[in-house]
């Protein structure tokens, strides 16, 4: 992991007026053709294309080994690419050294100082920047009530909470008013309910400043509560960039789909495609009616995916756009839902999540249908 030194390294410390380049693109990022090799043969990241406006907060999501940190390193500086160009308002960067681009940077660890105080490790780098000491005053107070700790900058670094210690780190990636700021897993280090509350916190103060963020995370349900936009990474190639309702509840491949949340999937070709819909038969010979991604083609094997609070529990013969008869075999109780795992006569298991009230006469044993509407089907190719 990046030290200290290296943190403060990618700040926009000299070389660059403050205000270089402000205007309304100034944190537009584009990455074209680009590409990165370790050993000149597996490609780690595979001809990225990617725009991001500025002001925009992108989260590349993925698994481990997906490329997500890899494209970020290269747009840091950290990394150089293979093949291809990334540039920023316009600028190309792409053999620019990290300490000319302007950025800030907030990794996992903190990277704080451990023998200087709050307030210290904020003016430290304006220091070596030559900026004076009431102007070094001024931004670190600025900077600490810009993350709500006006009263912490006598205390030491390991005086201080994980939250607050992230806090410090945001606050030092921002005192400079970069245009643009990366964050590589920032609050993989804390705690489950700590983690949520900084989640709220980093997207409220990205309204507030219209700063570009570029956020690295392989926690779905982080990079759904926060981002404009999702870019979904696998195997080094970029599977879907969108909002993340759409990545939710419309994604484009079946690892989007099966990557993202939980959702029920059923083996099936493509009988009839007609218009923006489509008629999937499932092996046993059901038939669907289900939404084609734009991938799908008729006489192809998809892939159909259906998310648990999609799917209603009726009573046998309601019918509905899509309906199945099914036996209820496990009941778990959540408080808002119920959690239903259902076996269809067709030899298929499904997974439904139902409130509460609807679905409180459900218990083991019980024959019922489920329902869902086209609309809620993705037939994704395979």
């Amino acid at each position: 992991m990046p030290d200290g030194s290296r943190l403060n390294a990618i700040s926009p410390l000299a070389d660059e007026p403050r205000d270089a380049g402000r205007h309304a693109d100034a944190g537009a990022v584009r990455f074209e053709g680009v590409e990165k090799t370790y050993d000149g043969e597996t490609l780690v990241v595979h001809d990225l294309d990617l725009d991001i406006a500025a002001g925009e907060f992108l989260t590349l999501l993925g698994p481990s080994g997906s490329g997500k940190t890899t494209t970020l390193m290269m747009l840091a500086g950290f990394e150089v690419p293979t093949r291809g160009t990334i540039s920023v308002g316009g600028r190309d960067i792409t053999r620019v050294p990290p300490h000319k681009r302007g950025i800030g940077m907030v990794f996992q660890n903190y990277a704080l100082f451990p023998h200087m105080s709050v307030a210290e490790n904020l003016a430290f780098p304006l220091g070596v920047r030559g900026i004076g000491k009431p102007e070094r005053k001024s931004r670190v107070t600025n900077a600490l009530e810009m993350v709500r700790m006006e009263d912490f900058g006598a205390r030491m670094p390991g005086q201080l909470s994980g939250g607050q210690q992230q806090r410090v780190a945001l606050a030092r990636a921002l005192i400079f008013e970069p245009t643009l700021v990366l964050m590589d897993e920032p609050l993989g280090a804390l705690d489950k309910q700590l983690r949520e509350h900084m989640q709220y916190e980093i997207k409220d103060l990205h309204r507030r400043l219209g700063v570009t963020v570029i956020y690295v995370t392989h926690d779905q349900t982080e990079a759904l509560t926060m981002s404009d936009r999702v870019a979904v990474f696998n195997h080094g190639r970029v599977q879907q960039v969108a909002p993340p309702r759409d990545i939710y509840e419309r994604p484009q491949t079946a690892f989007v789909a099966q990557f993202i949340g939980e959702n029920n999937r059923i083996t099936a070709k493509i009988e009839k495609l007609a218009g923006a819909q489509a008629i999937a038969v499932t092996r046993s010979g059901q038939r669907i009616l289900c939404e084609p991604a734009a991938e799908a083609k008729a006489g192809e094997d998809v892939l159909v995916s259906i998310r648990p609070e999609a799917l209603s529990v009726a009573s046998p013969g309601t019918g509905g756009e899509n309906a199945l008869p099914a036996t209820v075999s496990n009941v778990i109780y959540h408080g808002d839902h119920i959690r239903l795992t259902v076996a269809a006569g067709s030899g298929e298991e499904f997974v439904v999540k139902a409130p509460t009230r609807q679905a409180e006469h459900a218990t083991i044993g019980t024959n019922v249908e489920i329902v869902w509407n086209a609309r809620d089907a993705r037939a994704l190719p395979i």
